[in-house]
């Protein structure tokens, strides 16, 4: 599947009285200058181990959807878009539980200690049991959750595909409140899932901004605008806050899609830096860096401090990475054909590459020191251990 191809007649969405997906798919020739690059040779410096393996339902299924597992302790929680979801041992793969919901998945996993919060493909939010997968309550939205509910123990808030951004109670269910965001002619399909501190909710959203709101009334604090819609065209103007956001301290960090990556001060609700950037798949840090994907294929680490580029690594071009994550000294991308590549978080040089899957890998990967959890869009849940080689 061509990158340029899955984003124009998958990903983009017309939301002219509810959302209809632009389908088709478009000719591109040899010469397309956004074909994937070939793979080029590297020296394997590190051990990449498989540890262990597990099947998780239909993984994404075909709604292009990003079920991300999440950790808790030992266990890891994933889910599939058919319904199943399952509780695993992540030292040794271990099912302890599984069970099935009978309704699709397009939104998850978030938690909140003994809760797991899902969303559906028909605009349900659920709450389950994490110790044994038991369903406690569900609320019906309007339009499909695409992104991690997330709670705080008291209001669990949910992102739908229309725009808006709902408060629930965590006991019950109940709605508390809604925001309604104003939604472009064009969207990329998918929704940035809310980042929970304390009282504070911090969500991205399809027009460019990223809102911090009180999670007990829903309301808004600030925004800061990542980017602005720019061109003569509808899909020139998309500027989607898509991917995953990072919080460290008082600063968060967020990307858009043909916008920018930016450093916004929560307490003060301004940007400290930014930079020009195109990408859905979200940022990460470590090392002092702020990683991101371009959607060109470029991994670019700039520092935290804002001072500008640490380094990038460009022989990935339009292979459709993965939110960069960093795992031990290592910075890990899955492609669009599966294999998993690592680098170095000082210099961005390849350490080392293996095939997870045919299928490619959406979900944000789970790190714990030198272990790298990996949920394939197949519904394979792969556990790798990296070292440094003798």
């Amino acid at each position: 599947m061509r990158p340029l191809q899955w984003l124009t007649g998958l990903l983009l969405v017309l939301s002219i009285t509810g959302c209809s997906t632009i389908s088709g798919w478009f000719e591109v020739d040899d010469e397309d200058p956004t074909a994937p690059v070939d793979l080029i040779d590297i020296e394997q410096t590190v051990k990449i181990k498989k540890l262990w393996s597990t099947g998780v339902g239909d993984g994404q299924g075909d709604g292009l959807y990003k079920l991300q597992p999440v950790m808790a302790g030992d266990i890891i929680y994933a889910a599939g878009a058919d319904g199943e979801v399952k509780a695993v041992d992540r030292l040794r793969g271990k099912t302890l539980w599984d069970t099935e919901l009978e309704t699709g998945l397009s939104g998850g996993v978030g938690r909140y200690e003994d809760a797991l919060l899902l969303g559906s493909s028909d605009g349900f939010v659920l709450k389950v049991s994490a110790e044994d997968g038991e369903l406690l309550w569900s609320t019906r939205l309007q339009g499909e959750v695409l992104a991690p509910p997330q709670s705080n123990g008291r209001v669990v808030v949910a992102q739908t595909y229309d725009g808006k951004l709902q408060g629930l109670d965590f006991e019950t269910g109940e709605k508390l409140w809604t925001y309604d965001s104003d939604v472009p002619v064009l969207t990329i399909r998918g929704t940035s899932a809310p980042l929970v501190n304390g009282d504070t909710v911090y969500a991205g959203f399809a027009n460019g901004r990223v809102i911090a709101f009180n999670i007990d009334t829903g309301g808004v604090l600030w925004e800061v605008r990542v980017a602005i819609s720019q061109g003569r065209s509808e899909i020139e103007r998309i500027v989607d806050v898509d991917g995953a956001m990072a919080l460290i301290g008082n600063e968060l960090y967020a990307a858009s899609y043909q916008g920018r990556v930016v450093a916004i001060d929560v307490s003060a609700g301004r940007k400290i830096w930014q930079k020009d950037v195109s990408s859905f798949s979200g940022v990460s840090q470590g090392f002092g860096n702020v990683y991101v994907t371009d959607d060109n294929g470029t991994v670019s680490a700039y520092l935290r401090n804002g001072q500008g580029l640490r380094w990038q690594q460009d022989a990935l071009g339009y292979r459709e990475l993965s939110r960069p994550t960093p795992v031990s000294s290592y910075l890990a991308v899955v492609d669009f054909e599966g294999y998993l590549h690592l680098m170095s978080q000082v210099d961005g040089e390849f350490v080392g590459r293996v095939k997870v899957g045919g299928g490619g890998a959406r979900a944000n990967m789970l790190t714990d020191g030198n272990k790298l959890y990996v949920f394939t869009n197949d519904g394979d849940l792969v556990a790798y251990e990296i070292t440094a080689r003798d």
